[in-house]
Order: structure tokens, then sequence, then C-alpha cells
């Protein structure tokens, strides 16, 4: 199915209709390959009025109201970083100006929403599109955009099924839960040295598919698992869960899910006087669930499926320009957003094309330097060196317990 992309015309009386016609059909051409990068140099001339500059639509899909708008705010505000300091800089291809916009859709971190915002940003001709956060969302979604050959780069999307579903257009830029899952394993295993556990997870794509994983690593290590047991991602009242749990006394509690539950969760096991400590995946481990978890925080060790900000080498300067432009800290992946885009500009200017199908071809070639760190990918999608960061709590803080990578 193919796409030609509308762009922007003078509106100034003095041209004649026949003329901005004939410019709806040009394709894009662009400038020599290079890293986009925030340090970029300016355009070497001023670009042009952006009443004359052709606008190039880049879609972004996350949830944005419910529960867990807080991190798809912050994605999506990773991605506005980077498109206004590419914009600031001065944006050319073949010759023409070209104008940047985000076209942001709210997926309510629901599938079938999910679908219907990825319906939109295609009817709306993005070159390509920057989510979805959900695993549970991203997959679903990720046939439309196949269909639509538009380039879908997730800043979050875990499981493993999103890139082994065989379509040319998924891609991310982070680590898998079949990297995710043996690391929250091994540090059950080696560094709490469990003998028993349980598993518990929220009946998401995402969650489920990390306990998984979880716990095919923990059983291969001869660890038992005494239970396994599901929730939703709408619980907030577990006592029948952790009741059960408290009588088994295990070692160690995985938790599969999202931070307004795993916090919850975690606060409810230490007022029954649950001693095990809690493992959680990426959806758990953000700053927001010290909140939710009030105390219990502190028996809580989680994982990050990329670099911590406070590892990356622009980590510092990335914090101090996130919260001088969005008066807020960093949730957890804005700077895997802000790398998405700054690899598709980066395709768009090596394949010299404002066409999804060959920006498309060009993400599949990346050789990026961002701010998480090289990106490049396989022939599946998926990042060729993957990083994991575990966490536990200080002071109601997440502290870097180790990184490993890939």
């Amino acid at each position: 199915m193919r796409f030609k992309f509308a762009h922007a015309v003078s509106i100034a009386a003095a041209v004649a209709m026949a003329t901005a016609c004939g410019k709806k059909d040009e394709g894009g051409a662009g400038t020599a390959a290079s890293a986009a990068s925030s340090a970029a140099a300016p355009a070497a001339s001023a670009p042009a009025p952006a009443s004359a500059a052709t606008v190039v639509k880049i879609g972004h899909a996350a949830p944005l109201t419910g529960l867990q708008a807080h991190l798809g705010k912050d994605n999506e505000n990773g991605a506005r970083l980077a498109l206004e300091e590419i914009s600031a800089q001065g944006l050319t291809i073949d010759g023409r100006s070209i104008r940047l916009e985000l076209d942001s859709q709210d997926d309510a971190a629901d599938p079938r929403t999910g679908e219907e915002a990825a319906q939109r940003l295609v009817d709306d001709h993005v070159v390509a599109v920057i989510g979805h956060m959900n695993s549970g969302v991203s997959i679903p979604a990720s046939k439309i955009y196949s269909d639509a050959g538009i380039a879908q780069i997730s800043p979050s999307t875990t499981n493993p099924e999103y890139t082994k579903q065989g379509y040319k257009t998924t891609f991310r830029v982070v680590a898998t839960d079949a990297l995710q899952g043996p690391v929250l394993a091994g540090y059950a295993m080696k560094t709490l040295h469990a003998k028993k556990v349980v598993v518990v997870d929220d009946a998401t794509a995402y969650g489920r598919g990390l306990a998984d994983e979880f716990a095919k690593t923990v059983q291969a290590g001869g660890v038992k698992i005494a239970a396994r047991e599901q929730t939703t991602e709408k619980t907030r009242n577990f006592k029948a869960i952790l009741t059960k749990i408290k009588r088994i006394q295990p070692d160690v509690v995985m938790y599969g899910g999202m931070d307004v539950t795993g916090g919850p969760f975690a606060k409810e096991a230490a007022a029954l006087g649950i001693k095990a400590k809690i493992l959680a995946g990426d959806g758990v481990c953000t700053d927001k669930v010290a909140e939710l978890a009030g105390d219990a925080v502190q028996n809580l060790v989680c994982s990050e499926a990329g670099l911590a900000l406070s590892k990356m080498d622009k980590g510092a300067d990335f914090a101090q320009k996130y919260e001088a432009r969005f008066h807020t800290p960093v949730q957890i992946y804005a700077p895997f957003t802000y790398d998405a885009m700054y690899v598709i500009v980066d395709a768009m200017k090596r394949a010299n094309s404002i066409e999804a199908p060959k920006v498309l071809a060009a993400i599949a070639t990346t050789d990026y330097n961002g701010l998480t760190g090289h990106i490049a990918f396989d022939d599946k999608g998926d990042l060729k060196a993957g990083t994991i960061t575990l966490y536990d709590f200080k002071d109601k803080k997440k502290d870097v317990l180790d990184v490993v990578k890939q």
C-alpha cells in the first residue's frame, strides 16, 4: 500500500493554485548521510520561511490518558524535545526546508484503542512512528503499520513477540524480555540465593511475557516455583493472592506488571508481613512506584530495559534540558523516544527522501551513536546489543545496582 505525503505550500495570494497542487506529488531527496544529534551544527544557510517549508509528520503513540499517562507523556516529551532541537538546527532535504510535526495519538494503553490510533497515524501519512509504549498495544498495532509500509520504532516494547512476527517495519531501541527476564532471574538465584519463588503477573502481554521469561530461567536453574498467580492491570486489592503467598513463605516474589499495580502490591505485601524480596521489570521501575509503594519500596528490586540515565555519557545534560522544558523529571523511557526521533531523521537524510518506504529501508541499516548508546538493528528489528540495568531504592529514589550488557 503506497502513500503520498502532503506538503505545506505558501498561502500567499500571488501563488497560483495549480502550483500548489503540483508540489503535492513531489518526493523527497536529501542531504548527504550524517547522524543527527543534539550537537549537530546548524544548517549553513538560513532555513526557508515556515510558510514555504515542506511539512513532514512523525507519529507518536502512547497512553496519554488513564493510569499510565505519566509514562506515556514522558515518552511523548522525549520525542518532542528531539523534534524541537532538530527544528531549531534547521533541516533541509533535497534543497527544501523541512518542517517536522509530531502527530501524537493517545492509545490509552488499550489494544483496540491502539489499533485505532495506529490507523489514524497511517491516514495522516506520517513518515514513521515512535511507539507504542506497551507490548500489548504495540503487537496488534504493528500489523497496521506493516500493511502501510511505515516504520514503527518502539521505545519500550520488551515482549520478544513484537519483532518475531516477520514484519519488516518493527524496530525497538530497548532490550527484550528474553534478556530482562533472565537478568532478574539471575539476581534472584545468584545474589538472593532464592530456593523458592512465587511468580505473579497482570495478564497483559508485557507482564505475562516478562514473568514467563523469569519463570523459565529460574526453573532451568533448579529453583522451585511454589505458585504462579495472575491479577489484572486494574487490580488494586491483592489481599487474596498475598495471603496465599504469606502461607507459602517464598524467598522471592516476581511481579510482572506496571507501577500503578506494582506499587500497591509491594505496599500490601509489607503490610501483611511478607519478607520476601519483590522483583519487577521496567513497567514498575519508575520514580512514581516509590510514591505508590511508600516505605515498602525499600524491599523492591527492578530492572530497566536499557542503560540508566545516570550512566549515559550525556545523561545529566539531557535530564537538565528535559526538566527545563517540561518542568518535571524524566520518568523512564524519554531518552529512548528522543533517540528514536533522531534515528528517523538520520534515516531521512541517508535515504535522501521523506517517503515512508525509503525511510523504512534506511532505518533498517541504522548505525547511530545516540544518547542511550549505539543503535543498530538485527534482521528482526531488535538492537544488536541490548542492556539491562538493575535498581534498588535508597531514600525512595532509584539507585543502580548493576548493568548487564548483551
